[in-house]
């Protein structure tokens, strides 16, 4: 579904160049204008993203990625002195190598902040997802993934979490009104909390990715990932609704649960709507 969107921000921007013309002395910090245009676009980027959360890209046959090496890579970073000291740093890319049937795909994130000298986030992520394809129909996968919190220190905090599995998949339908594809494999788990204690378990792994457009306008999707080890089973699903009411504004709405057997607390629910819409 393609979201045609006439910002609003730009709007803000446009007014925002011609305060500034016009009173060259005053900041944009002071006449609220540029932190109101950061805000704006945060909010339709994050709408934007959900939107684009229902729409899957492999979900027909062998992606036609492009050959050879291809990715993006964002860096940012922040420092404030004075009444308030405080340092945010994000660096984030992601890399993809497409040759024949083997596509690999290489993504890492960094969030690192600090308030008064004193750590507030300390997180990496690391994914690596490989895909050879034997036909349109059925295919191999390797998985690997970690995630770290550097500044866990509770027993009851996550510091590791990875995960490494291999196994096959098959698209059980491929169309242009539905596809649904499914995978499943074995692989070994890592969890280590706050204190050093760690734990590494085999486990079995299997994923489910549904989609089906009701017609050119209203189209839902499930997406679903299990993990079972000897100490707990770990579930994801997120199911969502999209609707393009206009070329100019769409709809998600989408409810999202993580189920962990382990926890006291074994569920946790989110229920999004974002809305995305321009004039």
């Amino acid at each position: 579904m393609t979201v045609k969107t006439l910002p609003l921000a730009a709007a803000f921007a446009a007014f925002a160049g011609i305060a500034a013309a016009q009173t060259p002395y005053v900041t944009p910090d002071t006449t609220g204008i540029a932190p109101l245009n950061d805000r704006i676009d945060d909010l339709q980027t994050a709408a934007e993203k959900d939107i684009a959360r229902g729409q899957d890209a492999s979900r027909f046959g062998n992606p036609e990625f492009r050959p050879g090496l291809s990715g993006s890579a964002s860096l940012g970073y922040s420092g404030q002195s004075g009444n308030n000291e405080t340092q945010d740093f994000s660096l984030g890319a992601r890399m993809r190598f497409a040759q024949g049937q083997m596509v690999q795909t290489i993504a890492f994130a960094v969030d690192y902040a600090d308030t008064a000298s004193v750590k507030s986030k300390q997180d990496v992520f690391f994914v690596y997802d490989a895909n050879y394809y034997l036909n349109d129909s059925l295919y191999l996968f390797a998985l690997g993934r970690a995630e770290t919190n550097g500044l866990a220190t509770l027993a009851t905090e996550t510091a590791t979490d990875a995960f490494l599995g291999f196994g096959p998949g098959y698209r059980v339908v491929n169309t242009e009104q539905m596809t649904w594809r499914i995978q499943a494999g074995v692989g070994q788990s890592y969890l280590e909390d706050g204190t050093g204690d760690s734990t590494t378990e085999m486990g079995v792994i299997a994923s489910s990715r549904f989609f089906y457009a009701i017609n050119e306008n209203i189209f839902l999707s499930d997406d679903m990932d299990a993990l079972k080890t000897d100490s707990a089973l770990r579930l994801n699903n997120d199911f969502g609704v999209n609707f393009k009411m206009s070329d100019m504004m769409s709809t998600r709405i989408s409810y999202l649960t993580k189920y962990n057997d382990a926890r006291a607390i074994q569920s946790d629910n989110k229920l999004g709507v974002s809305v995305v819409f321009g004039f």
